[in-house]
């Protein structure tokens, strides 16, 4: 439970620093909630936040971030954990879920990694009720579809954000083979999905089920067609305030 606070308290910090850093930051001391106690975060730091993108989706793991992590300084009481790591991963088909997590990884100085089919979808693929291949995958349910490439480093993210659309009311198959592949026992695993009518449903119950029993599993939440920074922006503060 410790450790969760604590990364709770790293996602409120990270993003107060970013605000700084945007010109708006406030005079004196931000007081910030979290698990309903006052932190004081001192307004000394203006760090510069960045991320780079990866080149090929297919060639795995994008490069760490060089934005900088606040320190223990910060903090006035329990010093937050710096060596917390995030990762984005995220299945994207028509860019929506990609956008998403491109926000997500800006806001919080993350690492970004596209789970990319290695047999790649096609139009055709895609057609609703064609009997084409997502609708086949998506009719059963021990269907995997291969990934290309592959997170060379998953035993150093401590959060993983994973982030799909929704076909068929639930997560492509191939979010199944992503959380198959990896051990996740220990780490927090934060959903997210995409659609323009279908909410996160059960999807996300049925992903918990294929994780490690250790895994902490939080509640999922989806974006629909349109969707801004702002709005990444203000889920990730509900989620560093505890709200969920």
């Amino acid at each position: 439970m410790k450790k969760v606070i604590d990364v709770l308290i790293s996602l409120m910090v990270i993003l107060v620093l970013a605000a700084c850093t945007n010109g708006n930051s406030p005079d004196g001391l931000k007081e910030i909630l979290s698990n309903g106690e006052a932190v004081r975060l001192e307004n000394e730091s203006n760090k510069t936040q960045g991320t780079e993108e990866v080149a090929d989706g297919q060639q795995g793991i994008g490069k760490e971030s060089d934005a900088e992590k606040s320190g223990d300084d910060l903090l006035d009481g329990e010093g937050m954990d710096v060596d917390t790591k995030i990762l984005v991963a995220y299945f994207s088909c028509t860019g929506t879920t990609e956008l998403v997590a491109e926000y997500a990884a800006g806001i919080l100085g993350a690492d970004r990694y596209e789970i990319v089919p290695k047999e790649p979808y096609t139009e055709a693929d895609l057609a609703y009720y064609t009997n084409g291949r997502a609708d086949q995958e998506q009719n059963d349910p021990n269907a995997r579809p291969e990934i290309s490439g592959s997170v060379e480093n998953m035993d150093g993210y401590d959060i993983i954000i994973l982030g799909y659309p929704i076909w068929h009311g639930q997560a492509p198959r191939i979010i199944s083979t992503f959380l198959e592949s990896y051990d996740f026992s220990g780490k927090t695993i934060i959903p997210f999905c995409t659609s323009h009518s279908s909410g996160i449903g059960s999807s996300a119950d049925n992903l918990h089920a294929l994780c490690s029993e250790s895994a902490m599993w939080m509640d999922g939440k989806r974006f629909g067609g349109e969707v801004s920074k702002e709005s990444v922006e203000e889920w990730i503060v509900e989620y560093g305030s505890g709200a969920w």
